[in-house]
């Protein structure tokens, strides 16, 4: 099998339906409501039905919350507030349905997908259908070594195209995308940092559980001396992914790219998917046209990374928790917007004056 080249994606990623969404335009100034009215809803719709080729939007049905975990090997150094090698813990939590996540997935009728890319854990601790796809046992301390060798980086990234395929083939219509990892944060600092051309101290945040000061100049450190060995791979986006990635970074970048292709709508959650979404941007250009981003984090570098995708979260409540709650909690927006879109009256025409 020949290598894998990201750059492709930028042929066959489309954009969503121009004429479709102006079609959703006019139709939304025909409502009973005035244009306007309803604010971001109006956009929202109108940005749905361009992804689904239909005006107006339709419901969105059968959603699904696709989470990928991983244990980075920078937590080593004290940048998290979660020990090494526990990312499993937060897993098997979800699965019990003890985290926001679970609970808030519950709540919307949404059913939620693991998929374990990087955990370092033994199999058996988790289900079958969780680890099956397991591309390594944890990953290298970016700062100091390689995430991933340029083979493994392949690996997850195909295992994120795979995964997008069988959701869209199982009639997905729209996903909520979260990671569960240790260390991931400071990753994706660092692939955010290299990508925009900024410092560490710029990017790095205190994380989704938040760390004291010590921890975060311990962070600050470890992006920086990442940084030192990103920047000279800056050209190919799988040497990236594999040199300061991990495997869950990999696996979503290629999710987010596959889905863009099949034209499957993604809400994004905290800094992680957004600096996957970065590197996804860079071979694709058109992919960000796909997805939404769900909520702002409070972490500087998905604000950075926000920007440069010239996308402007749905949501500013404060939560950092990620898992994918924030994008979760984006998703009754959307659901209405289509709702309000589709089920709202258009205006009757006035009658005409008397001579």
């Amino acid at each position: 099998m020949s290598r894998l080249n990201l750059d492709d994606f930028s042929d066959l990623i489309e954009r969503p339906d121009g004429g479709i969404r102006r079609a959703a335009e006019e139709r939304r100034e025909r409502l009973v409501v005035p244009a306007g009215a309803l604010g971001r809803l109006d956009e929202l719709a109108e940005w749905l039905s361009a992804a689904q080729a239909e005006v107006p939007a339709r419901a969105v049905g059968r959603p699904r919350a696709v989470l990928f975990a991983g244990d980075h090997g920078v937590a080593r150094l004290g940048v998290s507030a979660r020990e090494y090698g526990t990312a499993h813990e937060l897993v098997r939590a979800v699965l019990e349905g003890e985290r926001p996540v679970a609970v808030l997935a519950r709540a919307e009728g949404v059913p939620v997908r693991i998929v374990d890319a990087g955990l370092d854990c033994d199999e058996g601790l988790l289900p079958e259908e969780v680890v099956r796809h397991r591309v390594r046992r944890g990953c290298g301390s970016i700062g100091s070594e390689d995430a991933l060798t340029v083979e493994e980086a392949e690996r997850a990234v195909r295992l994120g195209m795979a995964v997008a395929d069988e959701e869209a083939d199982s009639g997905t219509d729209l996903v909520v995308l979260g990671d569960l990892s240790v260390g991931g944060t400071t990753a994706a600092a660092v692939l955010v940092a290299a990508l925009c051309g900024t410092d560490a101290s710029v990017v790095t945040g205190r994380g989704g559980v938040r760390i004291d000061d010590l921890a975060w100049m311990r962070k600050c450190a470890a992006v920086r001396d990442a940084l030192r060995r990103a920047r000279p791979v800056l050209g190919d986006q799988l040497e990236l992914l594999a040199a300061v990635g991990g495997a869950d970074l990999a696996a979503m970048t290629g999710f987010l790219l596959q889905s863009s292709v099949r034209r499957m709508p993604v809400i994004l959650d905290g800094v992680v998917s957004a600096a996957c979404g970065m590197v996804a941007q860079r071979a694709a250009f058109r992919s960000p046209d796909w997805w939404l981003a769900g909520q702002l984090s409070g972490e500087p570098a998905q604000a950075k990374a926000l920007d440069r995708l010239a996308m402007v979260p749905l949501l500013d409540h404060g939560v950092t928790v990620g898992e994918g709650a924030g994008a979760m909690l984006a998703l009754p927006l959307v659901r209405a917007a289509a709702r309000l879109a589709a089920e709202l009256p258009e205006r009757t025409a006035e009658p005409a004056a008397a001579e």
